[in-house]
């Protein structure tokens, strides 16, 4: 089976691998595409990987019919109207403002504007203009602030700071607007990260989360990546603050996964040993991720942002039914961790969804013995 997690290797060190295998010998190697004996993912129906969208996580018609109108139109108003039905505490609110941010930022990359035309995004800055008093406004503005901080700057440079400093400002104004509304104390999060608050401010703006959302799993996600080593904490921090969570996670709730995201935040930057994956460590995180999921809610908005990260961990065990279970659940969407790390989502994704199904079958599945 190692020679799966080779393949994995070179496509990280930029060859081309086209992981169409075979069961010969009790061993897994390449066959070309066409082959009678390749393992195809589109035998179990999955989508091309031309077709995989890598805007979202999974899917919400409602905010991609509302995105595609306002990037078609300009016109900021869809989007007022849908953040202002959406529910205020909910993990769903937060995705939909981080996808309004999100296009926004990427409309002004792509046009920036000049002198014959008007910068991407425009309908952000007139949402703004018109409606100061909008508190979805405010907070997909100070979204939008700190997307474009991490996308345009570096971390500890001036221009970032600049630009963090205004999305702090832009927090403050959009919590005015909605006292009891977390986004914008969940936007901070990521400020405080990049502005690197002391734990002590760091706690001050957690605690209003909790006041306000206490088992928000957006919210406990962006509050890891300050704990984590890279940042602003340590590996012990980062474990505690996830096994705590997780331990007072109240039934059906998906942050029981919250130790999952722990380990994948501290993963060395090259281990390809399958062994590690399945030590105790691991395994223990996979199990109340799967526990998790198990007993979510089926429409939970985090659902598949879960799913998602237990592929790459299922794939990488050599747990092919399991992994190709959750695939099953988010084929289509790629847009979620660990992908999203990769300048090619979707490439990446079809790899390990390759790499599944081969497994899959190398131990004797097939499409007819896969449950939906």
């Amino acid at each position: 089976m190692e020679i799966l997690f080779v393949l994995m290797a070179l496509l990280m060190i930029g060859f081309v691998v086209l992981p169409f295998m075979r069961r010969r010998r009790g061993m897994i190697e390449q066959v070309p595409p066409g082959h009678p004996d390749a393992a195809d993912p589109a035998n179990y129906g999955f989508a091309r990987q031309e077709e995989l969208d890598v805007r979202m996580p999974g899917p919400d018609q409602d905010l991609l019919d509302v995105l595609d109108l306002v990037q078609r139109s300009q016109d900021y108003r869809a989007a007022a109207q849908l953040l202002a039905g959406t529910e205020g505490e909910g993990e769903r609110r937060w995705q939909r403002v981080q996808a309004f941010a999100g296009a926004a930022s990427l409309e002004l990359a792509q046009r920036p504007g000049g002198v014959s035309d008007s910068p991407g995004g425009q309908w952000l800055r007139v949402w703004r203009t018109e409606q100061p008093k909008d508190a979805g406004g405010a907070a997909v503005h100070a979204e939008f602030l700190v997307q474009q901080a991490w996308r345009t700057a570096v971390p500890g440079t001036d221009a970032f700071r600049i630009i963090m400093e205004e999305a702090r400002a832009a927090c403050g104004e959009a919590a005015l607007l909605a006292p009891g509304d977390p986004i914008p104390y969940i936007v901070e999060l990521s400020v405080a990260r990049g502005l690197a608050y002391s734990q002590p401010e760091f706690e001050q703006v957690w605690l209003k989360i909790l006041d306000r959302a206490p088992n928000h799993m957006g919210a406990h996600l962006a509050a890891l990546h300050y704990w984590c080593e890279k940042w602003h904490g340590s590996r012990e921090q980062a474990y505690g603050f996830a096994e705590a969570a997780a331990a007072r996670a109240p039934r059906g709730s998906l942050l029981a996964a919250m130790p999952l995201f722990a380990v994948f935040e501290h993963l060395p930057e090259v281990n390809l040993v399958s062994a590690f994956y399945q030590s105790e460590v691991v395994t223990k995180a996979m199990h109340g991720a799967l526990h998790a999921v198990h007993s979510a809610r089926a429409d939970d908005p985090m659902l598949a942002h879960v799913r998602h990260l237990l592929v790459f961990f299922l794939v990488r065990a050599e747990r092919w039914a399991e992994a190709m279970t959750e695939l099953i659940h988010v084929d289509g969407h790629v847009g979620a961790l660990p992908w999203t790390l990769s300048p090619d989502p979707a490439a990446e994704f079809a790899v390990y969804r390759a790499l599944a199904v081969a497994g899959y079958e190398a131990n004797g599945g097939s499409p007819a013995t896969l449950p939906h």
